[in-house]
This record gives structure tokens, C-alpha cells and sequence, in this order.
């Protein structure tokens, strides 16, 4: 029982430690549809690890009606998870997310197919997952790494490491920069980047071209 209170506490006090609107407990536990997502997902997978499967799911979709986020009940998660605003994040059955992890609107964590077992990423702890990125598989994000908004990651994340880009690749491990911010809003972008040094050769070919024409020019005069 103290343990179960002390979770509901943690859920609370995560969101005034992550979102800097949270103004007091009263408006997180009213208003905040994560917070809720989390509660549900509580009773739901409590209910399920008892084979009670119907009564699970159905409690797992009224939440989903209510507060857009889906998350299927057979999935585990951990304590201090937070979810911002959430509106179209998906939770796959045999995800596990572990502790302290911050999940932003629009993210699935989904499967990659019809397989059986374990079909689902499994999210260590201290992990970021940005605005509409996409975790798609049995792998693992190691504990402490980023993952940018719009990515879309197939396959294992090394611990401290931050990922971008469509397939997701890893652009910092472990301290090592590679360019920009950290902030999940910041995060250094190889496509932008490679059209950026495309436009720098376009550039140069046409100096090039335009000294050509004019030693061509001054040659027939």
C-alpha cells in the first residue's frame, strides 16, 4: 500500500520537475492527461497480470478515449515516467520502460510486424523520446540516451547516446559531440546537414561556371 502511494506521489512530482506550467498538485492530478494515461495504465496492468485480460483492456481503452494515449496493458513501466501532453503516443504490449524516462506527444513504441513474444523496444532508464519519433522493434534504448523528434529507430541504442534522422542513427555517444544542443529541440540533423553541403558544391559549380563563361567571353573579344 505505502509502496503503490509513494508511486502516485513519484507521478506527480516528476511532472513539476519536468514541466515548468505545472503550477500545483490539485491542477497535475485534474488536468494532466499523462498523469492520468499512467494511473490508468496502473489499474490496467495490475488487472492484467492477473489474467483478468477483458476488464484490462476495456479500462485501457476508455483511457485511450479519454486522454488519446494508448497504452496496451501487458506493458511494464517503471516509476517517475512522464508523459507531456501524450496526445497520439502509443505503448506497444511487451514494451518495458524503465525509470525516469520522459515520453513526448506523438511517439510509438510499436512492433514492426505480426511476431510473436517479445515484439516491443525495451526503454532503459533516464531516457528522452522526443515529438513523433518512432521506436519500431525488440530492441534496447540504453539507459540515458535522446532520442530526436521524427526519428524513426529499427534497431539497438547504445547507452548515452542521442539518435536522429529517418532511418535513426547515432550522432553523440557518450560525451562525444558531434554538433549542437541537446535539447530534444536542438538536436543535430545529417539530412539538413547533407542538403546544406549540397548547396555548398551547387555554389561552387556555379562560381565556377560564371569564371569559365567570362574567360570564354574575354577569349572571342
Amino acid at each position: 500500500m505505502k509502496k503503490g502511494l509513494k508511486t502516485l506521489l513519484n507521478d506527480i512530482d516528476v511532472v513539476f520537475e519536468q514541466d515548468p506550467a505545472a503550477r500545483s498538485r490539485l491542477e497535475v492530478i485534474f488536468t494532466y492527461s499523462g498523469v492520468h494515461a499512467i494511473w490508468a495504465h496502473r489499474l490496467a496492468h495490475g488487472l492484467w497480470k492477473r489474467k483478468i485480460y477483458f476488464l484490462a483492456r476495456f479500462i485501457s481503452q476508455v483511457s485511450r478515449f479519454i486522454t488519446g494515449i494508448e497504452i496496451h496493458p501487458g506493458a511494464k513501466i517503471g516509476e517517475r515516467l512522464f508523459i507531456d501532453h501524450g496526445m497520439g503516443v502509443v505503448i506497444g504490449e511487451t514494451c518495458e520502460i524503465g525509470d525516469n524516462v520522459t515520453i513526448y506527444q506523438g511517439v510509438t513504441l510499436g512492433g514492426t510486424g505480426k511476431e510473436k513474444g517479445k515484439r516491443h523496444p525495451t526503454i532503459e532508464d533516464n531516457v528522452l523520446i522526443a515529438s513523433g519519433a518512432k521506436v519500431l522493434g525488440s530492441f534496447t534504448i540504453g539507459n540515458g540516451s535522446r532520442i530526436g523528434a521524427g526519428s524513426v529507430v529499427l534497431k539497438e541504442v547504445p547507452p548515452n547516446s542521442t539518435v536522429v534522422g529517418i532511418p535513426g542513427r547515432v550522432v553523440l555517444q557518450d560525451g562525444i559531440r558531434v554538433e549542437g544542443d541537446l535539447d530534444h529541440h536542438k538536436l543535430p540533423d545529417p539530412i539538413s546537414d547533407k542538403f546544406k553541403e549540397l548547396e555548398e558544391e551547387i555554389k561552387k559549380l556555379k562560381q565556377e561556371l560564371d569564371k569559365v563563361g567570362v574567360n570564354r567571353k574575354n577569349e572571342s573579344e
